[in-house]
């Protein structure tokens, strides 16, 4: 690992030898400027991890030179040391961007912590730096198809606003992508996304999540607890599944909308939030309208600016990209070469019937890398991966059962649909009639990508 550079501008070769003695006995790699104009041209030429500039030097001081470095380098570290130092040079050096100031005399312990303070900082600042770049690499949204182009377009428009957003579409088709694009563009972007999905958390417990709770205020609450709302204060809060909630979260998100503020369960006392609401449902609300689960209200106030996600059957041109982007993917987090996809099995990905769209794909490229014992994925491993080859082959005839498992898998999938349409799909009424819990119901339905838009 190279050691640190650091550059020392100062006019007194005295200053700067003392200096250097300091920092390559703490195994530091010193450069040295004796004015402004050569400092600030080093500092562009060597490209340091730190500087430590003196602020009274003839010609340019060190104030004019560190304005010079931060047009250059926003991130550069600088140090200012002074002789005469007064409290107002501080407070104009700090303003001008400095990191530290300090008064010569200089301590080796003074400079020493303040090394390693600025270099840590940097540290953490590039770890995040990669961190976001990773996370928006795995969220980023892939294709270029027509249908695709619409929704970037919506998220364009929609974006730069404070307007509610409601995502709709099918499983799988990346709903939570577009909600993290709309965030990322609006000027909420450096601030908490915050997702919550609906259907995951039981009835019981998801008021609490959403608005919080005083400790004390039901059995079992041991400690309060900040609801996402408030979590996601001056930021997005994305609601997933959002037809999933009671009635009585319904009204209580609905007050949120209108009146900008939360109660915490067990507390009389409001809490004013500023929150912008991103949802998405993979149901036909107004259908649930109609049947009076989802008030027509909260409706028209979720759905000011309404995007449809396309699902992947609508456009099969961005397959090829897709499997690309979650090959390397899958390569890099896996340790391993990247795998290339032969012409004929993108051909054939293309053609498969993806019921759970861009989920369903992503999760097939993954098994695809990990199973494959070559460099190279041709059609015959993709004849291997049964969920595959029985959407691409058998169309919508469902092939026979091979194994006992895959036989009580679609047995448990048919008596799971069966009672879903005996129930008018009504998922809470069907998990209790079944004798399992709600959020179990809702694994099973993911798991075997049940749905009333395709088994209704």
């Amino acid at each position: 690992m190279p050691k640190p550079r650091i550059l020392v501008i100062d006019d007194e070769a005295e200053i700067r030898r003392s200096v250097r003695m300091i920092l390559e006995y703490e195994g530091y790699d010193v450069v040295e400027a004796s004015s402004g104009p050569e400092g600030v041209a080093m500092a562009e030429r060597e490209a340091p991890d730190l500087v430590f500039l003196d602020i009274k030097m003839p010609g340019m001081d060190g104030l004019e030179a560190l304005q010079r470095m931060k047009a250059v380098n926003e991130a550069l570290p600088v140090v200012i040391i002074s002789g005469h130092g007064t409290v107002s040079t501080a407070v104009e050096a700090t303003k001008a961007g400095a990191f530290d100031f300090i008064e010569k005399p200089l301590a080796s312990e003074r400079v020493l912590v303040t090394i390693r303070n600025a270099l840590d900082q940097t540290r953490l600042r590039d770890e995040n730096r990669s961190l976001k770049r990773a996370v928006e690499v795995r969220h980023q949204m892939v294709g270029e198809s027509a249908a695709l182009r619409q929704v970037w377009d919506a998220i364009k428009r929609a974006a730069p606003t404070n307007a509610t957003v409601l995502l709709l579409g099918e499983s799988g088709v990346g709903k939570e992508l577009v909600a993290r694009s709309i965030h990322r563009n609006s000027l909420r972007g450096r601030e908490r996304f915050v997702q919550v999905n609906c259907a995951a958390i039981p009835e019981e417990l998801i008021e609490s999540e959403l608005f919080g709770h005083e400790k004390g205020s039901f059995t079992g609450a041991t400690e309060k607890q900040i609801g996402k709302f408030e979590q996601a204060d001056r930021g997005t809060i994305f609601l997933d599944e959002v037809g999933d909630m009671s009635p009585k979260t319904q009204a209580k998100v609905l007050r949120v909308l209108q009146e900008g503020e939360v109660e915490r369960l067990g507390s009389a006392r409001t809490i004013k939030v500023d929150v912008r609401v991103l949802a998405a449902t993979n149901k036909d609300l107004e259908q649930e309208i109609e049947k009076g689960t989802f008030r027509e209200d909260l409706y028209f106030r979720l759905s000011v600016i309404p995007i449809r996600v396309p699902p992947l059957r609508d456009r099969p041109e961005d397959v090829p990209a897709l499997v690309r982007h979650f090959a390397d993917l899958f390569s890099r987090d896996n340790n391993r070469r990247p795998q290339r996809f032969t012409p004929a099995a993108i051909e054939y990905l293309q053609r498969a019937r993806w019921k759970g769209n861009v989920r369903e794909l992503k999760n097939t490229v993954e098994r695809l890398i990990i199973m494959s014992p070559s460099e190279i994925v041709d059609v015959d491993d993709l004849r291997d991966a049964v969920r595959v080859e029985s959407r691409a082959a058998a169309g919508d005839n469902e092939r026979e059962p091979g194994t006992l498992r895959e036989f009580k898998e679609s047995a448990e999938r048919a008596f799971l649909v069966g009672k879903l349409r005996e129930h008018n799909w009504n998922i809470s009424k069907t998990a209790e009639i079944i004798g399992t819990p709600r959020s179990n119901l809702y694994k099973k339905l993911e798991q075997y990508e049940i749905s009333q838009e395709r088994d209704g």
